[in-house]
């Protein structure tokens, strides 16, 4: 059942028209869409150029540590030498093969010229 109230329905005016543009919404939409498409690009460029570099630094670092690694090979290897000719032993035969004689008990020379201690020739070389 119905009820008539006696009053004429109205019409309600067509609210989709005013809300989407007529026409020229693609043209609007295009400079938008280029403009999104254009950053977009630009970005990836960009990512793309930064990763290069870090790799290349990453490479460079590696050659870097390698080189340190040679390096620190090296300066050991140095170090056993310069230990080697350092050692009492090595003196010694050093020292004979110049013709170096141990020495007895040392005299000292006083600054007024007075002698301290009892000198004696070096032995012979053995």
């Amino acid at each position: 059942m119905t009820r008539t109230t006696g009053r004429t329905p109205r019409t309600r005016p067509p609210v989709i028209g005013r809300l989407v543009p007529g026409g020229g919404a693609t043209a609007a939409r295009t400079p938008f869409v280029l403009l999104v498409v254009v950053l977009l690009g630009s970005g990836l460029l960009t990512l793309l150029l930064l990763n290069a570099a870090v790799n290349e630094g990453s490479f460079e670092l590696g050659k870097l540590r390698q080189e340190t690694r040679e390096l620190t090979d090296e300066e050991q290897g140095l170090q056993q030498d310069v230990d080697s000719f350092s050692a009492p032993g090595a003196l010694d035969r050093r020292a004979r093969e110049l013709g170096m004689v141990p020495g007895d008990v040392p005299v000292f020379l006083r600054p007024d010229g007075t002698v301290l201690g009892e000198p004696s020739p070096a032995p012979d070389a053995r």
